[in-house]
């Protein structure tokens, strides 16, 4: 038997139990367990999908997902655009699997994130298997309830961004590498090593943050003997490493000159992007990560990251509790023999959980808090394991009947501290959590050793509601649209709770993420309001919606359909897949150039110009940066390049290849001016861009706003912002 079926957990002076069997008989199913699983499944659901149409997607991936849908080639290499001149800054697995839902349905917003919401959805029945099999059934419902209660991991599973997709395959590769220390099988830990293979192809090497714990508690509590586990973990090692690079390899395997440019890193190469900008470059800054501690995101890099303004209401809740959970269920399991299956799953979890911690908390390169969720699996199997195996304890050994109360205490304590963080937001909610707390703990002490079962069940009721009262009120926040954060750029939930960079509590909420005070242009604050407003939004604010396409409710750019029906490719949006409507509508009345730096949005006068004069070119327009080029690519559904990536930093473009472009009429038009996030001239790839920008201004013809916008009174556009026209004769 496992120890889910003791009466009390192992302690240091109990008489260790026989080694159990090869097969395991299951704990037979109480009742209550399919529904409550089912109930919960049911709720993570509705968060997860709860006014989804309104909500604002990251663009940099939307435009990536559509590439996908119209080149095979974009979506084996994740190429921003469908003329494969650049890729996004990950390897292409997540958005692989969004374009092929958007193949078969259409390309929309419940299209795309149909593969999102099941992924979240299976990542909570994952975990509720693999903590069944070594808590118990009560454990399994509490840890899949803390996971889908988790603020973060709402905010970021209604997002297009890969982590909901990451999560998934690391907690599939946990669950099989802890079946495998049950049975002492190969083939799950070979099944857990694809899993964590696939994760890696999802974004690298985040996806390998669990793997040193998984192979830890394979080593040391797997049933074969010593030499035989070395050799497993060799062998699984072995898979690992061919799912992992599976891709990388393809890549280097085309020619340079036939494959976009590898976008994030500094010289066009898979294995470049792994070892810099999604490898050391996160840990240390640097490789387009900045660093100073995290970019600016989520706070200075130190063990308390988890805890303040910017992150403590994302994620910090339950980790106090889990904390006392695990030191205390490792301690409960005393002298058991090594291949017990409880103390397995706490030093996976407990492991998975530490690694998590440290990396993200002391992480120097870029750290948003939506990487956070990936804590939330760790946390949830300790809550509701290691929460199980205390409760035994209070009721059967007076040793321990003042840890669960001490932990749940805690955690009420540290509740009220988040929730009075939010000034002036639900105020009544954080002295209720004190005194339904309190009432449950005296319940527990009161009736730990008495046979009212039901009452002693109402507490241990009581105490959850209480613990998890706050993170749900913070989760609902975001399918509400009461409060939240930046939309698909840098999703959070909950109200803001202070200063900070990159929006959501502590970086604004919905307001004032970027330095100016404004919100992501084009994407609609959660609490109702509009675009930035002139001087807001990016660096070098430009005015209401200031990257182009930016709809209004969190429409993608071009026409997304916000209630459920799709768009055809080059046309405009409209409800139930509808052509002719404004629905995505650009920024009508912007005027200037592309981008929201000074000069506001393109408008859709210049959209169709650039469409009527493309005179057959494979690209509609280069710009300076990715998230400008996919807004555009979006309204557009014409592919769109990015010279200089997301960060401003990738080398794509120079001015040999700018001119093949040209003399083979491939491109027309390039923008100079309006960029953000260093990109362009004057920014981070200084050296190379103002190359390029002398050619085209050498080369180059301007275009008139005149040419395009039937309002200006101007002979010529924004000096910030101007349009160049080039054509084969005029570099012959």
């Amino acid at each position: 038997m496992t120890s889910a079926t003791h009466p009390l957990p192992h302690t240091t002076t109990a008489t260790p139990p026989p080694a159990a069997p090869d097969t395991v008989p299951p704990e037979r199913a109480p009742r209550w367990s399919l529904p409550a699983l089912l109930a919960i499944l049911l709720l993570a659901a509705v968060l997860y999908t709860w006014n989804l149409s309104g909500s604002g997607l990251n663009s940099f991936y939307s435009a990536a997902i559509y590439s996908g849908t119209q080149s095979w080639k974009a979506w084996f290499f994740g190429s921003l655009d469908a003329g494969n001149f650049l890729t996004v800054d990950k390897p292409p697995f997540a958005n692989m699997v969004m374009s092929l839902s958007c193949r078969i349905f259409g390309f929309g917003t419940w299209q795309m994130m149909l593969p999102e919401v099941a992924a979240g959805l299976a990542t909570i029945w994952i975990l509720h298997s693999s903590v069944k099999r070594a808590f118990g059934h009560a454990a399994a419902a509490v840890a899949a309830l803390v996971l889908a209660l988790t603020p973060i991991t709402v905010a970021i599973n209604r997002d297009n961004n890969p982590d909901t997709i990451l999560v998934l395959l690391m907690v599939g590769g946990a669950a099989p590498a802890l079946r495998a220390v049950t049975n002492g099988r190969l083939l799950p830990l070979l099944g857990s090593a694809v899993c964590f293979g696939l994760a890696f192809n999802t974004k690298m090497l985040a996806g390998y943050i669990a793997v040193p714990a998984a192979c830890a508690v394979y080593l040391l509590a797997a049933r074969p003997k010593l030499v035989q586990r070395m050799v497993n973990l060799l062998i699984a090692g072995l898979v690992l490493a061919v799912s992992s690079f599976w891709w990388a390899i393809a890549v280097s395997l085309v020619p340079a000159s036939e494959r976009p440019y590898i976008g994030g890193s500094t010289d066009g190469t898979a294995w470049n992007l792994i070892t810099g900008y999604n490898g050391l470059g996160r840990i240390f800054g640097g490789e387009g990560n900045g660093g100073g501690g995290g970019g600016g995101f989520s706070g200075s890099a130190g063990l308390g990251r988890m805890f303040n303004d910017i992150l403590g209401g994302q994620i910090s809740w339950l980790l106090p509790f889990s904390a006392v959970a695990l030191a205390a269920g490792l301690i409960l399991c005393g002298r058991a023999p090594r291949t017990d299956l409880t103390r397995a799953a706490l030093i996976l979890w407990g492991g998975w959980t530490v690694l998590h911690y440290v990396t993200f908390a002391t992480a120097e390169g870029t750290m948003h808090p939506y990487y956070t969720t990936a804590l939330a699996p760790g946390i949830a199997a300790l809550c509701g394991g290691g929460g199980v195996m205390l409760l035994r304890a209070l009721r059967t050994d007076k040793r321990w009947m003042w840890v669960l109360p001490a932990g749940l205490a805690v955690t009420a304590a540290w509740s009220i501290v988040l929730l009075r963080r939010a000034s002036g937001w639900h105020t009544w909610l954080w002295p209720t959590v004190g005194v339904v707390m309190a009432a449950a703990i005296a319940g527990l002490l009161v009736l730990r050793s008495g046979g009212r079962v039901r009452l002693l069940a109402a507490c241990v009721a009581a105490a959850v509601v209480a613990a998890l009262a706050g993170p749900a009120a913070y989760a609902w926040s975001v399918p509400s649209g009461s409060v939240g954060g930046m939309g698909g750029t840098n999703p959070t939930a909950g109200p803001s709770t202070g200063g900070g960079f990159g929006g959501g509590p502590g970086g604004g909420g919905g307001r004032g993420g970027f330095p100016g005070g404004g919100e992501l242009p084009g994407q609609n604050d959660a609490q109702g309001g509009g675009n930035a407003e002139a001087g807001g939004g990016m660096p070098g604010g430009g005015q209401a919606g200031g990257f182009p396409g930016g709809g209004q409710n969190g429409e993608l750019p071009g026409g997304q359909d916000t209630s459920g029906g799709t768009t055809a490719p080059g046309g405009t949006g409209a409800p139930n897949g509808d052509s002719g409507s404004t629905s995505g509508r650009m920024g009508a009345g912007m005027r200037g150039g592309m981008m929201g730096g000074g000069s506001g949005g393109a408008n859709s006068e210049l959209i169709a110009y650039l469409k009527k004069h493309r005179d057959g070119a494979t690209w509609l327009l280069a710009v300076s940066n990715s998230q400008s080029a996919a807004q555009i690519e979006l309204s557009a559904r014409v592919p769109v390049i990015s010279m200089w990536g997301f960060t401003g930093t990738d080398k794509a473009m120079t001015v040999a290849k700018l001119e093949e472009l040209v003399k083979k009429g491939e491109l027309h038009y390039v923008q100079l001016g309006g960029g953000m996030m260093g990109g362009g001239p004057g920014g981070a790839n200084n050296s190379v861009s103002s190359q390029v920008t002398a050619w085209v201004k050498k080369h180059g013809t301007k275009v008139k706003e005149s040419a395009y916008s039937k309002t200006s009174s101007s002979s010529s556009t924004t000096d910030q912002s101007t349009i160049y026209r080039l054509d084969p004769s005029d570099i012959s």
